[in-house]
């Protein structure tokens, strides 16, 4: 082994790459450049490398198995066909019979020069599979390099003087060689002349197909692409087939609107009444543009004559924004049909190419590809390349040669082709549906093309581009060139192409007419997601009414039980964690819970109904402040982990809990799209701290809150937000509510009528719901309303930090057992509630600052003068249950309390809303931290000074005489 190490070492010094496989059968590939030093190029092989070479092959003749596997190989496909025969007499003999036949005749120089030329014909091809995509043919215009490089590598034969790189001549060009395992351009042929090589390399990867995928590490990967696109006459299409693609083509030249029409075959009536302004919307909200709308259709493949479902996603003009959705709601319909292989629901995903290489979302989504939580067992990314961004050039938008090479990081092979030849178009994304298929991994398909007109309507891109729009002015269209290239084989006629363009003709003309009789347009006809018989009971509508979210004493206990334990046996966990089990046991015996022990309880009571849980983010299995722990690790058994929450009963749904990539636009945008999928889920997703929602704005504004509106499209996901003033600086503190109330729909000058089904009909005209529970009674009562509501929103909650350990921060078992509900208002229930004419101050609050003010209150003896009334559910905002608490102190004054900030948290949003519910004739006074450009301070010493300010003003019942509001 000491000897072919050091060949091994002598190769690599030459330029000679290897590329090993596991053990003791490993393969040497050679690698196309030369080493080069101080100018000057060596041969491939030097005279002492040459010695070893001839020792090797000495050796092989007495025994092949004496060498190493490559080495065998190689003798073998030199000896052309001449393969170990133990009845030659001697070895002199055989070595006789080898060179002699490749007409050495025992001329060392000769056989030297034979090696060379072999490693150097190997080197070639590697070169081309490679660089081959470099100087491919692939911009239709023909006037820019669509890797924004015009050089040409100089190891590609692109003139015959280029041959001398490899130290071959033109002489060289007839001569036969044998082919390595490693290509399959010969076909059925082991052996092939140079200049049919470089030919068929060229005719691979030099015309309207480039091909990236010798960065991939796994070499049966690259060998499946290479038998893809290599193998002679692959390439092939039936003429039923070329005239099916023709007659496609004749329906796909309406533009835009393209997928919509001949993808997933909306209605072409459907699609024309669209463009009527005079179209009275039938349903609720504000609806998008055609060109955003979602679809979901049934329809028949005509090629395996079985059904398939098509669902295309709503998105907004937020590009690449939609991707992380889409991946999430795939793998949702992946889990609710068990399949785990990806063989049933895949994704496509269509892209821009200005989009692609500059929205980070892409990068994010593509590093979800592989997470076992996160796996959509493969993507077909295609990429239409117009080569232009809006009024951008590719080379003013991306650093990259190409704006596919983010596919790069996750080994994803990449298909550049030329979009003017459509077969060219048809057979890579053939291969590439067939890659995803069998090697469950994702692909991209980067169709390059051209942009014919504006990037809208109204767009003169001749502003910007103008010889790039001279060209395409003169460019013939892709119809016609492929019509005039199948009449001139004779695949069809000319009257047979324009029939079919009036047969379609016609199909748009009708559905033309029939659109206009439309008056009315139903934005659910477009709904991407829908959910059949979730919103129905026996064909009639759902009551507006919600079931009390508690439940049996039995079943609390149980879960606590469970929630204490190690349900598999030999299973040892960490000393620390077993106290954190004891003691979730003692709170069970003793009928309380905490906060992390509170949302057992929700999650495992979903569970025993069938209801899936899914819990996902940056650190949930443990959680960030170390209380959840709803994944045990063996701590003596590398990875072998435990989910008590999955042992409950032997018959309930599955629980999935993840830690995330470090990413909040892609995961966010991933769970969405998996609550999309079913109303029958608790979906969440929970921020690290809560402020880091904001590197996932997008998600939140151009989605959850505006996505019913837009698209009629229902979505449950549930927001943990960890929130709270703490003195841990201004990145770990707000949650920033003040940005989610903003954007509730609820009006605040409008005085509701109440009615018996006030609270749920509140709820169903909402956007989303935005709550900051106090106790864990009440979180766990918020998540299970989520559910049992007759409909979906979204949920924002603001969740504690230093009360999840707070010792007051506990709930009684009477506070969650069947009956009970969730508290919108908690009102005070103390020495004030009993005498309220005597109450001078209702101070009115929401989350952990309750817990403040009562401390301060009984220091200062305040306890009958002062009420504290707790706000739950902030949005929307509960006018019923707070008129009754004003009109229960009528001589009292008002104060909004917050630990917040004045500019931030909720004082904004409530001010108004109180002012409304006594019709401007009650002041409500502000108490709380001053406005401020951070959110929170990082010195701790601040924090205290402000919060003693704020609390000694709250309790002063002298702050506000003589003030007018």
């Amino acid at each position: 082994m000491s000897r072919l190490k050091l060949f091994v070492a002598t190769l690599k010094w030459h330029g000679i790459k290897l590329l090993e496989k596991q053990d003791i059968a490993r393969r040497v590939f050679l690698h196309g450049q030369r080493y080069v030093s101080s100018g000057t190029s060596e041969p491939f092989l030097s005279a002492s490398n040459s010695n070893y070479v001839e020792e090797m092959y000495y050796a092989w003749l007495e025994n092949p198995k004496s060498v190493h596997k490559s080495w065998d190989v190689f003798f073998q496909n030199a000896n052309a066909g001449q393969a170990y025969d133990p009845h030659l007499p001697d070895q002199l003999e055989r070595k006789a019979s080898f060179l002699q036949s490749h007409g050495l005749a025992q001329t060392p120089g000769k056989a030297e020069k034979l090696v060379e030329d072999h490693l150097a014909v190997q080197s070639l091809i590697r070169a081309y599979q490679i660089r081959g995509h470099h100087v491919a043919q692939l911009d239709p215009l023909g006037i820019l390099d669509a890797d924004l490089d015009s050089f040409v590598p100089s190891d590609l034969i692109t003139t015959i003087d280029k041959l001398g790189f490899y130290g071959l001549h033109e002489s060289d060009l007839d001569k036969v060689f044998q082919l390595p395992t490693t290509t399959f351009i010969g076909g059925s042929e082991n052996s092939l002349s140079l200049r049919e090589i470089i030919k068929r390399l060229e005719n691979t990867y030099c015309q309207h197909i480039g091909l990236e995928f010798m960065f991939i590490n796994d070499v049966e990967q690259c060998q499946w692409i290479r038998q893809k696109f290599e193998t002679p006459g692959v390439m092939k299409f039936t003429n039923e087939e070329k005239r099916t693609l023709l007659a496609r083509l004749v329906r796909s030249m309406r533009g835009r609107l393209n997928v919509l029409a001949n993808v997933i075959r909306k209605e072409l009536e459907q699609i024309f009444c669209q463009f009527d302004p005079k179209l009275e919307a039938a349903d609720e909200g504000s609806g998008d543009v055609k060109y955003h709308l979602g679809m979901y259709h049934e329809r028949i493949n005509r090629a395996t004559n079985k059904k398939i479902t098509l669902s295309l996603m709503a998105n907004p003009s937020h590009l690449e924004a939609v991707d992380p959705v889409v991946q999430g709601k795939t793998k949702a319909e992946q889990f609710y049909r068990g399949d785990t292989a990806g063989k049933k629901v895949m994704s496509i995903l269509l892209h821009g190419d200005a989009a692609f290489a500059g929205q980070g979302v892409v990068y994010e989504t593509f590093h979800l590809s592989d997470l076992p939580s996160y796996t959509t067992n493969g993507t077909i990314h295609v990429v239409v390349n117009n080569q232009i961004g809006f009024t951008t050039d590719p080379r003013m938008a991306r650093s990259s040669p190409y704006p596919t090479d983010v596919a790069r990081v996750v080994n994803a092979p990449i298909f550049h082709v030329n979009a003017d030849d459509p077969e060219a178009v048809m057979y890579v994304c053939s291969v590439a549906a067939e890659w995803r298929n069998t090697f469950n991994k994702d692909v991209v398909v980067d169709l390059v093309c051209y942009r014919r007109r504006g990037h809208n309507e109204m767009d003169e891109p001749m502003f910007t581009q103008p010889l790039m729009y001279k060209q395409i002015h003169k460019q013939v269209p892709v119809l016609k060139k492929y019509a005039d290239k199948l009449i001139a084989d004779g695949t069809v006629t000319l009257q047979e192409f324009e029939e079919e363009i009036a047969k379609y003709d016609r199909i748009c003309e009708e559905a033309y007419t029939r659109s206009k009789d439309n008056k009315i347009l139903h934005i659910k006809h477009w709904l991407d997601s829908p959910w059949p018989g979730f919103f129905n009971v026996d064909g009639e509508p759902k009551s507006m009414s919600c079931p009390p979210t508690g439940i049996s004493e039995d079943l609390l206990t149980h879960i606590g039980n469970v929630a204490s334990s190690v349900p598999v046996k030999d299973f040892k966990i960490h000393a620390g964690l077993s106290r954190i089990l004891r003691a979730r046991l003692e709170m069970t015996k003793n009928r309380v819970v905490d906060w992390a022990l509170a949302e057992y309880m929700a999650f495992g009571s979903f569970l025993k109904e069938g209801i899936h849980v899914r819990l996902s983010g940056q650190d949930v299995e443990r959680g960030t402040f170390s209380h959840r722990h709803h994944v045990l690790h063996d701590q003596e058994v590398d990875k072998r982990t435990c989910v008590p929450m999955n042992h409950l009963w032997e018959q309930q749904a599955p629980y999935t809990v993840c830690n995330s990539s470090l990413s909040e636009y892609g995961v966010l945008g991933f769970e969405l799209g998996f609550a999309m999928a079913s109303p029958n889920a608790l979906v969440c997703w929970e921020a690290q701290f809560g402020d880091f929602h904001n590197t996932a704005q997008c998600i939140i504004d151009q989605f959850i809150s505006s996505g019913q509106a837009k698209w009629v499209r229902h979505n449950g996901i549930v927001l943990l937000l960890p929130h709270g003033m703490e003195g841990m600086g201004p990145e770990h503190s707000s949650a920033r509510p003040e940005r989610f109330l903003q954007m509730s729909n609820d009006d605040s000058d409008a005085y509701p009528e109440f009615s018996e089904q006030f609270e749920v009909s509140q709820l169903y005209e909402c956007n989303w719901i935005v709550v900051n529970c106090s106790t864990p009674a009440n979180y766990f009562h918020v998540l299970r309303r989520q559910i049992l509501l007759p409909f979906r929103k979204p949920l924002i909650i603001l969740t504690p930090k230093s009360l999840l350990r707070h010792p007051e921060a506990k709930s009684s078992f009477d506070e969650m057992v069947s009956g009970t509900t969730f508290q919108r208002v908690i009102p005070e229930n103390g020495l004030a509630a009993h005498a309220p004419h005597e109450v001078k101050r209702v101070i009115f609050c929401t989350g952990k600052v309750y817990y403040d003010l009562v401390k301060e209150r009984k220091n200062q003896d305040l306890e009958k003068q002062v009420a504290i009334t707790r706000l739950e559910q902030i949005s929307p905002f509960p006018f019923d249950l707070l008129k009754e608490e004003l009109e229960k102190y009528p001589g009292a004054d008002l104060v909004w309390c917050q630990e917040e900030h004045k500019n931030s948290g909720y004082y904004d949003y409530v001010k108004p809303r109180f002012r409304t519910i006594v019709n401007h004739t009650r002041p409500i006074w502000y108490v709380g931290r001053e406005p401020a450009a951070a959110a929170a301070t990082g010195n701790k010493n601040t924090h205290l000074v402000s919060l003693r300010r704020f609390l000694d003003t709250a309790f002063n019942l002298e702050a506000f005489e003589g003030k007018t509001f």
